[in-house]
């Protein structure tokens, strides 16, 4: 199958240029650019294939104006952005994917194997989100700007880029929180600051229009994310294992990126709680926090932890490679949503091209 044995050739690039840091930062940019192509233009492959082409069709009837009202206004400004240069419905999801591997590029450039990174994003972010649901995929390309900005220490910027990510996703607004922690000033004063706004913060999100809708969606309502709880489970253990084993080390060889990830494995532990209310909701925020799984695990090989970290090193590949075969053989939704993979890159078929002066 195309999907696991990307996967394995992936693995397999990676053993070999294991000991060739020079290499291996020559090869992202082609692995980058051959992933983008394989997933922006994908045809009929992914969940939500119609549901956004139901997105692009609507929007078609109707201007900016319309676009900017709706709840996420920059997701829908995008959707009326693509058919107003008369592009077809799979353009949006090119547009969703540029935004998203820019994002991921921006967040790679600071890592120590840019590559690795890569790779894990893989088989649960990149075939969930931009080879399916391209509106949150946007907005957490956008996220991995803040991510990055977040380690640099503008707070500012930060809250911005989150923001923007908000436009497209709303999910996206539990981040605003940490906004307070990012900077190089006293961690006191910045948890205090953190603390007094996250009382009101949590208020206004769980009470917005955003918040209840979701609520009346996914709680209690018999509505689930198929395989939510093995994705929690698998950021629950990554958290874990930082906090745990791979901290002390952390605070010393990359001091930098401590408190980013001390407060990334504190979220991803509470996913996994967080099931119980809501596996939806629980799955949408950890997707946001996967981009900060994949630089953690990546990382590990360079923290000097001798055997044992050595093991710890193989042990995400591994693990994702058995989770990616047993969902590409034994879940029906996998077959009903992924199979066959197919492409529009050497030619977009005639039923989604819009009439000459189509998407005015």
């Amino acid at each position: 199958m195309i999907y696991v044995a990307l996967f394995l050739a992936l693995i397999l690039l990676r053993l070999v240029l294991a000991r060739q840091p020079r290499l291996r930062d020559q090869t992202y940019p082609i692995i980058l650019a051959a992933l983008f192509l394989f997933v922006a233009f994908r045809l009929e492959v992914g969940c939500d294939w119609n549901g956004y082409y139901r997105h692009f069709l609507m929007q078609l009837d109707l201007d900016l104006a319309d676009a900017l009202a709706q709840r996420e206004p920059l997701w829908w400004a995008l959707v009326q952005g693509v058919g107003a240069v008369g592009l077809g419905y799979p353009w949006l999801n090119v547009a969703a994917a540029v935004i998203f591997f820019a994002g991921v590029h921006m967040l790679a450039r600071q890592q120590v194997d840019r590559l690795g990174f890569l790779i894990l994003l893989y088989p649960v972010l990149i075939l969930n989100m931009p080879m399916s649901g391209i509106r949150q995929a946007a907005a957490i390309g956008i996220m991995c700007v803040g991510f990055a900005l977040f380690r640099n220490g503008h707070t500012i910027r930060f809250a911005l880029a989150t923001l923007v990510a908000t436009g497209f996703h709303s999910s996206a607004g539990v981040f605003l929180l940490l906004a307070p922690l990012a900077g190089q000033g006293r961690i006191r004063a910045r948890l205090l600051a953190a603390l007094l706004l996250a009382v009101p913060g949590a208020f206004l999100l769980a009470t917005g229009d955003s918040a209840q809708l979701a609520l009346s969606r996914y709680v209690d309502t018999g509505v689930d994310a198929h395989g939510a709880l093995y994705r929690a489970a698998l950021l629950a253990l990554s958290g874990g294992l930082f906090l745990i084993a791979l901290r002390p080390a952390w605070r010393v060889r990359i001091p930098g990126d401590h408190r980013m990830m001390v407060l990334a494995s504190l979220m991803m532990l509470a996913t996994l709680p967080l099931i119980a209310l809501s596996s939806v909701i629980a799955d949408r925020i950890g997707y946001f926090l996967v981009p900060l799984q994949a630089m953690m695990l990546a990382r590990i090989p360079f923290l000097g932890l001798g055997a044992t970290g050595a093991i710890l090193a193989i042990a995400p590949y591994v693990v994702l490679l058995v989770m990616l075969v047993v969902w590409t053989v034994y879940s029906a939704h996998f077959h009903y949503c992924y199979l066959p993979y197919d492409t529009w890159l050497f030619g977009l078929p005639e039923i989604y091209q819009l009439p000459t002066g189509g998407g005015a």
